[in-house]
């Protein structure tokens, strides 16, 4: 199980994914707002979407997890 934590602070714009999907290693998994920027937080592996934690609009911190890969 790979966790996707925040990489900063911020929003959370838009969810890119859904539960079940398979993605690829580099895929965008979500985007994140922080300071008036668009940040991508993409998967650093292959797998399958088994979680998701976060809404969009939720405000994150640094390490918040995100959502989790199989």
């Amino acid at each position: 199980m790979e966790e996707i934590k925040a990489p900063m602070a911020g929003t959370v714009l838009e969810i890119l994914v859904a539960l079940g999907d398979a993605v690829g290693k580099e895929d965008e998994l979500l985007i994140l707002e922080s300071m008036k920027m668009e940040i991508p937080v993409e998967a650093p592996t292959a797998g399958t979407v088994a979680t998701i934690a976060v809404s969009t609009g939720d405000p994150v911190q640094e390490d918040d997890l995100l959502l989790t890969l199989e």
